[in-house]
């Protein structure tokens, strides 16, 4: 029997025509998740899922996505993408790949890096460009600023590629740092993460009122509180959730209306696979007049449709928190200082959503507004834990937002670039 190879299970057809978008097809067993796991790679390379169809007998999927790329977005590496959508696929032939995933995946190893710069405006935003296009990702920061001008990054990152365990990787990567920021580069280390690492990971706890303004606010209210949550009154009321247990025999149809923005696909699924919910079939349709429509056909994990009321209710009403909430954005006071906080949800599995750093500082440079120290953390609240991301401002730096409005303009701002809008 031939070996499937990646061009059997991932297929990448480039469009024909400038401005038409790029389509991926995923031919492979099924497997709980997969869309989710598929969806977040996609966004991780910062790829707009424009349309999407999928569908599933429960052993077999075929799954088809038509992307775009963000136009603040890098040269894309397609065959770096096809690898890892081939990597994060169930093995075709289970006896072959059984000793290399017989566990299902996991995390891979925790490296740190540690740069020392001489300070400049929209430095940490340009180093998490260069870090994003060598596909790592972001799992922990600690940006440090000295009296003598310099700054000092920690990033605990992992490697896309899982390549960093070899001497090769880690001196391609310092050397391209140095290429990049020239003289402005002092020093570049890369090495696996040790026991500094655990230190970080405690996280310095949010204050009580904070807590309470990041988390409580409810998306059936309606009115943003002190967030910046561009979730207006006419937004809510174009944001739908529905169930429908007539039109199939064996599942239950979800309907979802709601205003488009970056990662909803993503969200949705996510959703899905932490409520336990199998997708046999749906549809991700065009962006009509800013509005999309996804039509699921969904069970339970023992193959039943979803009578019950009150998991019916707990199902929408999280999936609506997601489309009105999937991001929260304010500004603290802390002391003479101002503070920015973003929070997002975590995965069960423990994995935080792809590009938040990169989009936060992008948002920033683009204002004008320097970071004076920043840290990436988790918090747990009753029924939820979340990824914090936590940005001191220089209070000097601002510029044409200097004021009483500049809080809310970030807010504003910082908002927008995470949603896509």
């Amino acid at each position: 029997m031939r070996i499937p190879s990646g061009d059997d299970v991932v297929l990448i057809q480039q469009p024909r025509s400038p401005g038409d978008p790029t389509v991926i097809t995923v031919n492979c067993p099924d497997k709980p998740g997969l869309g989710c796991d598929l969806c977040r790679i996609i966004l991780e390379f910062g790829l707009s899922i424009t349309r999407a169809d999928f569908s599933t007998d429960g052993r077999w999927c075929y799954i088809v996505f038509w992307v775009v790329p963000d136009p603040t977005s890098h040269r894309l590496d397609w065959d770096s993408l096809k690898n890892r959508l081939f990597f994060a696929s169930p093995p075709c032939l289970v006896p072959f790949y059984f000793d290399q995933k017989s566990n299902g995946p996991s995390l891979p190893p925790l490296y740190l890096l540690k740069v020392c710069f001489v300070d400049q405006k929209g430095l940490l935003h340009d180093v998490t460009k260069v870090l994003t296009e060598l596909e790592f990702t972001i799992q922990r920061v600690k940006v440090m600023k000295t009296p003598d001008g310099k700054v000092v990054d920690l990033f605990f990152i992992t490697d896309g590629k899982e390549l960093l365990h070899t001497e090769k990787r880690r001196r391609e990567t310092c050397r391209h740092l140095v290429s990049v920021f020239k003289e402005c580069c002092i020093s570049c280390e890369l090495q696996l993460a040790g026991p500094e690492y655990e230190s970080l990971q405690a996280f310095s706890s949010l204050p009580l009122a904070i807590a309470e303004e990041l988390f409580s606010c409810e998306p059936s209210e309606g009115k943003s509180c002190t967030q910046a949550f561009c979730t207006d009154i006419a937004i809510a009321e174009k944001a739908s959730v529905t169930m429908d247990n007539h039109l199939s025999p064996a599942r239950t149809l979800l309907q979802i209306q709601c205003i488009d923005q970056k990662g909803l696909l993503y969200d949705i699924l996510r959703t899905s696979k932490d409520c336990n919910i199998q997708i046999a079939y749906g549809r991700f349709s065009s962006n009509v007049k800013g509005c999309r429509n996804v039509d699921l056909l969904i069970q339970l994990t023992n193959g039943n449709k979803i009578v019950d009321p009150k998991l019916q209710l707990t199902l929408c009403s999280r999936l609506k928190a997601e489309m009105l909430h999937p991001f929260r954005v304010i500004i603290a006071n802390r002391g003479p200082d101002t503070e920015l906080l973003v929070a997002n949800p975590v995965e069960l599995c423990g994995r935080g959503r792809p590009r938040v750093f990169y989009d936060v500082t992008f948002a920033l440079k683009t204002l004008g507004v320097c970071i004076f120290s920043a840290e990436i953390g988790r918090h747990s609240t009753k029924d939820q834990q979340w990824e914090v991301y936590r940005f001191l401002l220089d209070e000097n730096s601002k510029g044409p937002l200097a004021g009483a409005r500049a809080g809310k303009e970030i807010a504003d701002r910082v908002t927008r670039t995470l949603m896509g809008w």
